[in-house]
């Protein structure tokens, strides 16, 4: 695989370059400035990296034999978008193996996907019939036009998040809807298990996300944040599954938060927004 830059000196979120300090036990680096977070050293090219191998074994335990699990997730991400939103036009950046599509197709919404990896585009036009375009999203933008645009746990991977945003803020209409969910790295399971929190994930996730900066970089590239909250992992368990899973998260997030609910306003390992195209496009 072919490595795409050297260590990254800038920050993504300030600009500031020289600025980066160790974080995690070297894992990540942290901007001294603003405190944002990202991983240290070079990474692999989205296009190479999520292969076939990532969704039989590396990054899912074989995403396309579980296909109960997979619109689990998908049906509880569509009434969380449905709660402000109604069936329009839709965009999924990063779409995967096409399952939310599905879900939101069956619900009213007129759906596209966009997904960098073959295998998962494939996968999603050709045993889900959903439509989806094979490439980058920023590339494929340009020729998109939607109310809505969703992306769940993709922001965290792409090359250049501002890059990702302004895309998607250019595909939507005036006041149309941003959908997102990214790891955040503020939860109350990674400051338990560091750079052992299961969503560091070096190798895949490049960007690493807090309530604060998030929000700031959503500003940032032309959107106002309506709202967000965040939902601990187990929140996308299917019942019967809560139980064969990870018990270190569950320590974690239930010491921290005092209660077996799955939803919390900041400590949740899962960072949920909703933000709006900005119509003045004035970034800050």
């Amino acid at each position: 695989m072919k490595l795409r830059d050297d260590e990254l000196t800038t920050c993504a979120l300030c600009g500031r370059d020289g600025r980066a300090a160790p974080a995690l036990d070297g894992v990540l680096r942290r901007c001294t400035d603003c405190g944002f977070l990202w991983t240290a050293g070079p990474a692999v090219p989205p296009d190479e990296l999520y292969d076939e191998a990532y969704y039989l074994t590396d990054g899912y335990q074989d995403y396309f034999s579980s296909s109960r699990q997979r619109r689990f997730e998908a049906g509880r991400r569509l009434r969380w978008l449905s709660s402000v939103v109604g069936p329009s036009v839709l965009v999924e950046a990063g779409c995967a193996g096409g399952y939310f599509l599905e879900a939101a197709r069956g619900a009213g919404f007129t759906v596209t996907g966009v997904e960098v990896s073959r295998v998962a585009a494939a996968f999603a036009v050709d045993h889900l019939g959903v439509p989806v375009r094979q490439g980058y999203f920023e590339q494929v933008a340009p020729s998109l036009r939607a109310d809505v645009v969703c992306a769940w746990h993709v922001l965290e991977h792409v090359d250049d998040p501002r890059r990702f945003l302004q895309a998607a803020r250019d595909v939507l209409t005036p006041g149309g809807w941003l959908a997102l969910e990214v790891p955040n790295i503020a939860s109350a399971a990674a400051n338990r298990l560091g750079h052992q929190w299961p969503a560091v994930a070096p190798e895949y996730h490049r960007w690493h996300f807090t309530p604060a900066t998030l929000t700031r970089m959503l500003r940032q590239t032309g959107f106002e944040v309506v709202s967000y909250d965040t939902v601990f992992s187990r929140f996308y368990w299917r019942p019967m599954a809560r139980l064969r899973q990870a018990r270190d998260l569950l320590v974690a997030d239930v010491a921290a938060s005092r209660s077996p609910r799955m939803r919390h306003p900041l400590l949740g390992d899962l960072l949920r927004v909703f933000a709006r195209r900005d119509a003045t496009g004035v970034t800050r």
